[in-house]
């Protein structure tokens, strides 16, 4: 019997779709979206060449960046309008609209893959984790990032618990996540993984126009905060990394 999926998918492409026709969907930094990358190649140890899927690409951006720095990368997302937009903006990369809990391809087809900002979209991740490891060569690598629940503009802003709790811009699956619980369930799935805690990404735009005046605030509070390493746990976004068992599964 086929598992129940763990999100609404007819409202998760709805929500994307709304976001297709503006390029504000990508909420961050030039400057912050090479250091995503700059993380992310770091922390794989992945080197140019390697294949890479992009699990929940969005318009492209990330695939675009992975390309540049020499990597053959292959983007998936759920909504139709955000890979019309990347397959138009970035030809020479493969885009494929499909669902990450049902991936259309080969077992052991990829050296990498990014989870960029995608887990914290789904209440039960197991499903997703099983497919990530089924595409992943052995020793295969996989970098993820989420914002984290224990940063308190995070939790104020994005989790539903919170009296600040705003809905605008988010789908109705979205939480931020807790670290341990991540790494939990790829461990559990039988791979090595472990967690970094990063600040300092800044945002260019912020879906509510009520609080979107505080953004510059934001960012240099968020990247000045929370720099000590004492406050590590309390940074804004998850890395959760690590590699798939050299044995075949």
């Amino acid at each position: 019997m086929t598992a129940p999926l763990s999100q609404n998918k007819t409202s998760e492409i709805a929500f994307f779709d709304s976001h297709g026709a503006s390029n504000a969907y990508d909420v961050f930094s030039p400057d912050t979206n090479e250091r995503l990358i700059d993380i992310f190649i770091r922390l794989s140890g992945l080197k140019p060449g390697a294949r890479i899927a992009d699990l929940g690409c969005g318009s492209g951006v990330f695939s675009n960046l992975l390309r540049q720095r020499g990597y053959v990368c292959t983007g998936v997302d759920l909504s139709p309008a955000l890979i019309r937009i990347a397959k138009k903006k970035y030809p020479g990369i493969e885009f494929i609209e499909g669902d990450v809990e049902n991936l259309p391809f080969p077992d052991a087809s990829f050296d990498g893959v990014l989870l960029a900002g995608i887990l914290h979209h789904f209440s039960d991740r197991s499903l997703f984790v099983a497919e990530v490891k089924r595409i992943l060569k052995p020793g295969g690598k996989f970098v993820a990032f989420d914002p984290n629940r224990m940063n308190p503009a995070m939790y104020l802003y994005r989790d539903r618990s919170s009296p600040l709790y705003s809905p605008v811009g988010v789908t109705e699956n979205e939480r931020p996540v807790i670290a341990s619980e991540i790494a939990g369930t790829f461990r559990a799935a039988g791979f090595r993984a472990g967690t970094e805690y990063h600040s300092g990404m800044k945002y260019r735009y912020i879906a509510s126009g009520a609080v979107r005046w505080l953004l510059p605030a934001y960012n240099l509070i968020d990247g000045v905060l929370f720099s000590p390493a004492f406050m590590q746990r309390f940074r804004a976004f998850v890395f959760t990394f690590g590699e798939k068992s050299e044995a075949r599964a």
